[in-house]
């Protein structure tokens, strides 16, 4: 949990103009990527502190951050950003920030065995980006063959229907299906998040997730759809 806070409170400050950490990890040999990298010496540099010291500076930059953007004008939020996903404008990196913060909040609970806040803007936001992979997973990933079509039904509490079809070799999401689907995939949406963000495994949620259809399609559209960093 307080690592989680960790992560959040360095990447608002550093956002917010208040500087990175000096500090530097140690420990990084199950670091990824630059942007891991940076997220751990933040992490690391807060590890000798208590939770409670953790939980009071969280609060404090939270206030400040959110007491900085609802002052800035619109001018700031349009202009133009580096993004974890590349260029793109302020705005697209706070979406960003609202489904990682959101996410962390789901690791926290999850911990403590505190459900909730799973039907919120923020989960909406969060599910909505994730869907946008899962073309992607599907058509390069699982290789679903040319012509085919699925349906991945997330049945709540965020609630969507997402029709793909293969053409010419790429995944599309389209309307409606000009013909029976292949395979259809049934998760809800906190299933859906935490295998999408590495959270857990196909094998782990095996009883929360169901394919009619072509099983050996569903089963490796499941067990691929981790996109998140």
């Amino acid at each position: 949990m307080q690592d989680n806070l960790s992560h959040m409170i360095g990447t608002e400050k550093s956002m917010g103009g208040q500087g990175s950490t000096t500090h530097r990890a140690t420990s990084l040999e199950f670091v990824k990527n630059p942007i891991g990298e940076m997220n751990e010496h933040e992490v690391d540099s807060r590890r000798s502190l208590t939770g409670t010291e953790v939980l009071k500076e969280f609060d404090q930059v939270m206030s400040s951050r959110r007491a900085q953007l609802e002052s800035e004008p619109e001018e700031y939020f349009t202009r133009e950003t580096m993004t974890p996903t590349g260029k793109g404008t302020v705005a697209d990196f706070l979406h960003i920030r609202v489904m990682d913060c959101w996410v962390h909040e789901q690791d926290i609970r999850r911990a403590l065995n505190i459900a909730g806040n799973e039907n919120s803007a923020s989960a909406e936001l969060t599910v909505d980006r994730l869907c946008r992979t899962l073309p992607i997973v599907i058509g390069k990933r699982a290789a679903a063959p040319e012509g085919s079509c699925v349906v991945i039904h997330i049945t709540g509490p965020i609630v969507r229907e997402i029709a793909i079809t293969v053409v010419n070799s790429r995944a599309t999401v389209v309307a409606q299906l000009s013909k029976p689907p292949v395979m259809e995939l049934f998760f809800d949406s906190n299933t859906f998040v935490e295998l999408a963000t590495g959270r857990a495994t196909a094998d782990e949620t095996r009883a929360r997730w169901k394919v009619t259809g072509d099983t050996d399609l569903g089963e490796r559209v499941v067990g691929s759809i981790n996109m998140m960093i």
